[in-house]
């Protein structure tokens, strides 16, 4: 009889998410992610399989908690252009913060790149999913007359989810959530 696992998955993932956004796969050793999320080698291969699976699993739970707090976000306000705001605010003052300056998924696109078809797999999905949201929004932002008649949708989707990754990979540079901000405003400006 298969003795029940002592611990909870998820509270696993969530100590092994700050180990690879800190120091990516390949930089992480099995060790420290073992201490990190307080599990036994055992636990770990038996549940996740190896590194490689726990890798996978822990991203997979990071960015489909980052994309949902986005969405989350973004219709958070009936006006479609205060919910743009709200995203990219909500971002500057995130990544800005010491605690959050590392993201696993921006990572993960640094580390990979497209040479990793699993790890591709899940960033892409991650990137379709926001970025439709983000067209539904700017058209709705376009239609409500709060951002200019020219304004291409698609153009302006693609722009905001570049803004998030800058923001991201800047605040982990180390710039302030204040000068982040500034980066935030100056792009919503650009819709107008």
């Amino acid at each position: 009889m298969a003795r029940p696992k002592a611990f909870d998955r998820e509270t696993a993932l969530e100590g092994a998410i700050p180990v690879f956004s800190d120091l990516g796969y390949d930089g992480t050793s099995t060790e420290v992610l073992l201490q990190a999320m307080g599990i036994s080698r055992q636990s770990m291969y038996d549940t996740f399989g190896d590194k490689r699976g726990l890798y996978l699993a822990a991203l997979q739970h990071y960015i489909a908690d980052n994309v949902a707090e986005h969405i989350r976000v973004l219709n958070s306000t009936p006006s479609p252009l205060r919910g743009l705001e709200a995203m990219l605010e909500a971002m500057a003052s995130k990544a800005g913060s010491p605690a959050e300056s590392a993201c696993l998924g921006i990572g993960a696109v640094c580390e990979f790149g497209r040479s990793d078809d699993e790890v591709s797999l899940l960033t892409d999905t991650a990137a379709r999913t926001l970025l439709s949201t983000l067209e539904r929004r700017v058209t709705e932002a376009k239609t409500a007359g709060e951002i200019g008649r020219d304004v291409d949708v698609r153009t302006a989707a693609q722009f905001l989810s570049a803004t998030l990754s800058a923001l991201k990979i800047s605040a982990r540079g180390g710039a302030t959530a204040d000068a982040l901000r500034g980066v935030a405003r100056m792009a919503l400006r650009s819709l107008r």
